[in-house]
């Protein structure tokens, strides 16, 4: 894991990085497109979280796509920022934003579970790495039609990805980022376990 040396003065554009990278990633797309479309606030329905999964809920696939892409674009955006002062800060802003879009400010800490950020995140670190978890997450969502599952399991295959490519700062950050969103679906892992998580509905006939 990167470790900023130096003392203070060293410390303060990490710092300041961080708390930018947070204020990024707690921009609430998920509300504000709920909002934009007239939707059901998405914090009282379904999950009751911001994410895309769950603006889906509404029945507006258009709200549901531009939260999924805007919460991509807030991991994949504060790396490409962050690379511009070295690899150590693109690490902490991109945590820091994801941790935002978890828990943002703006909404009393109860965000989103971090799965589009996260894998936003991982493409601007490393693009095979990013597009491989993508690939999991759409072969487990298919197999077994569970979103919950299919999030868990491809942000924590990111650290055996990172380990094939030898790239030990993704090694790191796919710890981390496999905490933060294990963490936030630890209810969908008792849904799972007890056979009651709602499956995803593919209308693969409907025309």
């Amino acid at each position: 894991m990167p470790e900023p040396m130096g003392g203070l003065p060293y410390l303060w554009p990490f710092l300041i990085g961080a708390i930018l990278g947070y204020l990024i990633g707690s921009i609430p797309f998920g509300l504000i497109f709920s909002i934009i479309f007239d939707l059901p606030d998405p914090r009282k329905i379904g999950s009751k979280n911001i994410g895309a999964t769950n603006v889906l809920r509404s029945g507006n696939k258009l709200a549901a796509v531009l939260t999924l892409l805007c919460d991509f674009g807030k991991g994949i955006g504060s790396v490409f920022l962050a690379l511009e002062f070295g690899l150590d800060m693109a690490f902490y802003v991109s945590l820091a934003a994801v941790i935002g879009h978890i828990f943002p400010i703006w909404l009393k800490f109860k965000g989103g579970k971090g799965v589009a950020t996260s894998i936003g995140v991982l493409i601007g670190f490393f693009w095979p790495i990013g597009l491989s978890i993508c690939a999991v997450w759409i072969f487990v969502a298919v197999m077994f039609r569970y979103s919950s599952l299919a999030a868990i399991i491809a942000i924590s295959t990111s650290v055996l990805f990172a380990w094939i490519w030898e790239n030990p700062l993704v090694v790191w950050l796919g710890l981390f980022l496999s905490v933060l969103v294990i963490t936030k679906h630890r209810e969908n892992i008792k849904r799972l376990i007890n056979g009651k998580e709602s499956k995803i509905i593919l209308n693969i006939n409907k025309k």
